[in-house]
């Protein structure tokens, strides 16, 4: 019986102490020891980072063990689940919405009072430049009716006109001084003598006029009427900067607007606010527009309507408390799917060990019409199979044992030793597809001095093609022996005979002979259907004929032969359809033009080398190892 620290299958105890833990406490006994006696600091300084040290290692090691127990089972672990896929992201989810809310209304804030401010800037300077434009006899009296006008909507408004022979002012008793003329046509902010000033100045040929209006707490709270207080700071730090004091009026300061509910959130924004210093033409320092309101007034101050705002807000709410009501039904859902899995996994899990046991007589109980319980009808018929899929497995694996023993016989059929010969290299590749291959080649020596040389390829592949390939090349090899052979097509005539006499009409395979002679340089050869071997003789690539139909097919197929006479440094290349005819991904065959390609490239290196060049670029072309077909090379190289 397990202990209960312990997980059912006999895993490791979770709470064993380990290295850690001992570390701890042998040195936790150690470290109050030379506390107490306050001797040896250095000694106590090194055991107490090494307590902090394996202390901390200990506690993370407990708390993964103490994670991994809690979640052992698959309904700790779906409830885990369900946390992180439902609840946490609708948590964060709810937690970016307000932030991108209160960011996108601070923004709207801060814009709603800007533009108010860039508003009155505006007509300053309209105001401005429209005096500018006066002709000089009316100037006077346009500047008392200006200022008469304006003087109401921007309390302390003062007007100064310079131009070539007088200064002009409004109202009359105004002490402002025109700033220097080096300033140029600007409206904003200004800062003069510390204290902050909307202004604008516009400018003629020989007159500029200056208007400012002194920027007080009310006129800033004025912008955006209920939208909460407004506040202009200075940010660089460099100059003084202060508002105006307001005359008294007994109205109350604005300040923050009361929170409609819980979830009316409190709005800081501000935003870069350029101030001019008149006594420095075109010198700027940077100050801050700063608003303090609510979501609410937001609203209700872009609304514009006292009720136009609450429809939307209880809108909102509404939604959210539909996805809360949602989330509450979604968890009950869950828990009870999550109580039928479970039950249906720990029957499953209990089956396992039965099995596990060699108890294959075992069954689970089966209840309801769905996919958990065609999960546990499907276990009971797996234990019900197991036992003859554990015969079949063994079967499998004698056949698999018998094909491994088929290859290892049929590698025993290729010639083992290559014939050493004064003027041409010979070598030969064969790659099965599957275990066995249908290809063959041979080379023999014959008692002429001459070699023999072959290459074949049997229609189909596996088993069936390997058994034909070894009846072709044994009586091959029993005619060569026999000493029967008079021109190779004389013995491929035979062949096909015997072939189509011991073998089904549907089996046939393609086959080269040639006779080579090395003294004199000449080989004689019979193509029985195969592809054209290739001859590459400085540079250039010439197919080699074809004498006949393939053998084993017909019994009265005749069979003609070629002489070619090789030169120095020709390569003669025979090779299988395995070869040419794998196919890319997008169905592109390899081909012979781009055997022939390869071949070009690497034609007067070692005969191996051009070998592993062919095998690697059909790999490469192909784009996996694996072969489609058997492949088979081989080449003679005339030295």
């Amino acid at each position: 019986m397990n202990a209960p620290w312990r997980v059912p299958g006999g895993r490791a105890p979770y709470l064993s102490l380990r290295r850690m833990e001992k570390a701890f406490l042998l040195l936790l006994p150690v470290f109050l020891a030379l506390e107490i006696s306050s001797y040896a600091p250095i000694a106590r300084l090194v055991v107490g980072l090494g307590l902090v040290f394996t202390g901390t290692w200990a506690a993370i090691g407990i708390a993964r063990r103490l994670v991994r127990k809690a979640i052992w089972r698959l309904r700790n672990r779906l409830i885990v689940a369900y946390l992180f896929i439902a609840v946490v992201p609708v948590l964060l989810i709810s937690i970016l919405v307000g932030t991108a809310a209160r960011d996108l209304a601070g923004q709207v804030s801060v814009y709603l009072v800007q533009s108010e401010f860039e508003r009155r800037m505006t007509n300053l300077r309209s105001a401005a430049e429209a005096l500018a434009r006066t002709p000089a006899p009316q100037r006077a009296t346009a500047i008392q009716r200006l200022g008469a006008l304006f003087r109401e909507r921007y309390p302390g408004l003062e007007i100064v006109l310079r131009d070539a022979g007088a200064v002009l002012r409004f109202p009359s008793e105004s002490t402002l001084d025109p700033p220097a003329r080096d300033w140029p046509e600007v409206s904003g902010v200004v800062a003069r003598t510390g204290q902050l000033y909307e202004w604008a100045r516009a400018a003629g040929d020989t007159e500029d006029v200056t208007v400012v209006v002194p920027i007080t707490r009310p006129l800033l709270e004025d912008l955006a009427p209920g939208l909460g207080p407004v506040s202009i700071v200075e940010f660089s730090g460099s100059r003084p900067m202060r508002l105006h004091e307001s005359p008294a009026t007994g109205k109350a300061r604005a300040g923050v607007p009361p929170p409609v509910n819980m979830f009316d959130l409190s709005i800081r924004w501000a935003t870069n606010l350029p101030v001019a210093i008149w006594e420095t033409p075109q010198a700027t320092e940077d100050a801050l527009l700063g608003v303090r309101s609510r979501l609410s007034a937001v609203v209700r101050q872009i609304s514009r309507e006292s009720a136009g705002w609450r429809p939307l807000l209880a809108l909102l709410y509404t939604i959210a408390v539909g996805f809360l009501l949602v989330e509450i039904v979604s968890v009950i859902i869950g828990v009870s799917i999550t109580r039928a899995v479970t039950a249906a996994v720990h029957d499953l899990y209990e089956g396992t060990l039965k099995v596990q046991a060699g108890d294959f007589a075992h069954r689970i109980p089966v209840q309801g019409n769905d996919q958990i319980a065609e999960l546990s009808g499907s276990f009971n018929r797996m234990t019900e199979n197991l036992e003859r899929l554990l015969i079949v497995a063994k079967e499998r694996e004698r056949l698999q044992a018998d094909l491994e023993i088929a290859r290892e016989v049929q590698n025993q059929l290729l010639p083992r030793a290559v014939p050493v010969l004064e003027r041409l290299r010979i070598l030969a590749v064969c790659r099965p597809a599957r275990m066995v291959s249908g290809d063959f080649y041979d080379y023999q020596p014959l008692a002429d001095g001459r070699t023999a040389l072959a290459i074949g390829d049997v229609a189909g592949k596996g088993i069936s093609a390997a058994l034909l390939m070894a009846t072709l090349q044994s009586t091959l090899r029993t005619h060569l022996r026999g000493g029967e052979m008079h021109s190779p097509s004389s013995l491929v005539s035979k062949l096909n005979v015997h072939l189509h006499a011991h073998t089904s009409p549907e089996k046939y395979a393609t086959f080269c002979f040639a006779v080579y002679d090395d003294r004199a340089g000449r080989l004689i050869y019979t193509n029985a259907g195969h592809l054209p071997p290739l001859l590459i003789r400085r540079g250039e690539v010439k197919p080699l004929d074809v004498n006949g139909m393939v053998v084993g097919a017909f019994p009265f197929a005749r069979y003609d032969e070629s002489t070619l006479e090789l030169e120095q440094g020709d390569l003669l290349v025979c090779y299988t359809d395995g070869v040419t005819e794998p196919e890319n991904e997008y169905s592109e065959m390899f081909g012979e033009g781009r055997l022939i390609d390869v071949l070009k490239r690497h034609a007067c290196r070692e005969p191996e080398y051009i070998a592993g060049a062919v095998v690697e670029s059909v790999e490469r072309f192909t784009g996996s190892p694996e072969l489609q077909d058997d492949l088979t090379l081989l080449l003679a190289q005339r030295l």
